[in-house]
């Protein structure tokens, strides 16, 4: 009999091991923010300072990730769309994104303002700094009737958890909304014909370090960094080569993802076909595929996990798929193309 009850308690227990890893992180305000694979397809979720900086009258994008759905009952999932338009030397753009986790479907649902201005540094417009802010808003919530704690573990009918048992946990509130305010900067080398385009830029997000909290507890939302740069190489008329990184940092945990896309032309169709690896460190191996063609680019990607969770997980990790749609100008954009990132 003890062992049927132990056996009911360590499945129990890994059914709600990732609600508890989440209800902790969020308690006590240490766990990174959402993150994305193709980190850079949202332009205004990887730097304010992309805000408008593109060849084209306005851009529309649209994402979506669903995560550990090998090991949790209820995946993480992001979504998220955004527009954005150049006025002169200036960019002005909105994203909304929402992000869910976990059976006590904590959420976090984010509108922001981007505003970008565009400095160039010579007569030919090749060199180029963008300027970047971000600000708004972002609402979490949690359903506590859904998550189960320790406390409400019984013996009962081979073992289990029962939600109807105080749970000893005392919740201020399970919604609130804070203020939020982001910003970043970008050098890129814009010349069209140019063998190579390099580009590097810096954002900061969460800069006044609102208060957040569900037990009125004075909770500091922590700073988050992106320090993200590469080239892309014009190896001939069919062929770009684009290696880019980017370095992500918040309190003490820190991420480091590199990527090698290929850029290959269909003259006859007019398409370019995107293939490439990624490695993110000590978390994932990422396979992404997609194509250009005319005003729409799509990707798709799949992250196979290699973290100390891949036994676990079986090495299933996250699918990503994305959408951009820029809307062509008829005559010639006299802002300079800011190079694919």
């Amino acid at each position: 009999m003890k062992h049927i009850i132990l056996t009911s308690f360590l499945k129990s227990m890994n059914k709600s091991l990732l609600v508890l890893i989440l209800f902790v992180s969020v308690k006590v305000g240490s766990a990174q923010d959402f993150h994305l694979s193709q980190y850079d397809a949202p332009p205004m979720f990887l730097n304010p300072a992309m805000t408008g900086m593109f060849d084209g009258k306005y851009r529309v994008h649209g994402h979506y990730r669903t995560q550990w759905m090998s090991v949790a009952t209820k995946p993480y999932t992001t979504a998220g769309i955004s527009f954005d338009m150049p006025i002169k030397k200036f960019g002005a753009g909105i994203q909304i994104f929402n992000y869910r986790a976990g059976a006590g479907n904590y959420n976090a649902l984010s509108a922001l303002l981007s505003l970008g201005y565009d400095v160039v540094f010579d007569k030919k417009k090749n060199h180029h700094l963008a300027l970047g802010v971000q600000g708004g808003i972002v609402n979490k919530s949690v359903d506590q009737s859904k998550l189960s704690f320790g406390n409400q573990y019984t013996t009962a009918n081979d073992g289990g958890f029962d939600t109807g048992l105080p749970s000893g946990e005392t919740f201020a509130n399970t919604n609130f909304t804070i203020h939020d305010i982001n910003a970043g900067f970008l050098y890129y080398y814009a010349k069209e014909n140019s063998r190579l385009n390099p580009f590097v830029g810096f954002s900061a997000f969460h800069l006044t370090q609102p208060t957040e909290s569900f037990f009125n507890q004075a909770n500091k939302l922590p700073l988050r960094y992106y320090a993200h740069g590469g080239v892309k190489i014009n190896i001939n008329e069919k062929i770009q080569l684009l290696p880019k990184a980017i370095y992500m940092k918040q309190i003490n945990d820190q991420e480091l993802t590199a990527t090698l896309l290929l850029h290959y032309f269909l003259k006859s169709s007019d398409t370019y076909l995107i293939f490439g690896p990624t490695y993110r460190n000590k978390d994932a191996a990422i396979i992404e595929a997609g194509l250009k063609k005319g005003s729409y680019t799509a990707r798709i990607s799949y992250d196979i996990n290699t973290s100390k969770l891949k036994e676990v997980s079986q090495s299933r990790g996250g699918f990503e798929i994305s959408l951009t749609y820029i809307a062509r100008r008829s005559k010639p954009n006299p802002l300079a193309n800011c190079p694919r990132l």
